[in-house]
């Protein structure tokens, strides 16, 4: 029988904390590449590839938020207008709840480069599961391998 009461089977998940919320992107080039972005030395979780975009703003809408990111980290511009919503997720942490919004662009301007010193690579979406990524984003990991 299929549980349904939180409270026996996920009570860390009823306990109350600061949430995050993320935008990010999946940029797919003509070529179908995706571009995945290193975490900097100096940044939480250095070292684990992650997909382009950040923290949103108080009052920041998911859209809004990754045109900006994706100017500030790749020096690129694109419209919220070419994001396609591809799925999110809602990952706890020890101090925060992770929501994050993914979001699929295949237009933009300029060529992406790493503007806080992050490695960039363009990979195809099968070869995902090489890179070490943080642990929220595992299960995105599939839907971007399907797209």
């Amino acid at each position: 029988m299929l549980g349904c009461d939180p409270h026996k089977e996920y009570p860390e998940l009823l306990v109350k904390m600061p949430f995050m919320h993320i935008s990010a992107g999946v940029l797919v080039d003509e070529d179908g590449r995706i571009l995945i972005a290193k975490r900097p030395e100096g940044k939480p979780m250095a070292g684990l590839w992650e997909f382009p975009g950040g923290k949103m703003e108080e009052g920041e809408v998911p859209q809004i938020a990754l045109a900006r990111e994706l100017q500030e980290e790749l020096g690129i511009k694109t419209s919220p207008g070419c994001f396609l919503p591809l799925t999110f997720i809602s990952h706890r942490y020890k101090k925060f709840h992770l929501i994050m919004y993914l979001f699929v662009c295949r237009k933009w301007v300029g060529t992406p480069t790493g503007q806080e010193g992050q490695e960039l690579k363009w990979i195809k979406p099968r070869d995902l599961v090489n890179y070490d990524m943080p642990e929220a984003n595992l299960p995105l990991i599939s839907a971007v391998r399907d797209l």
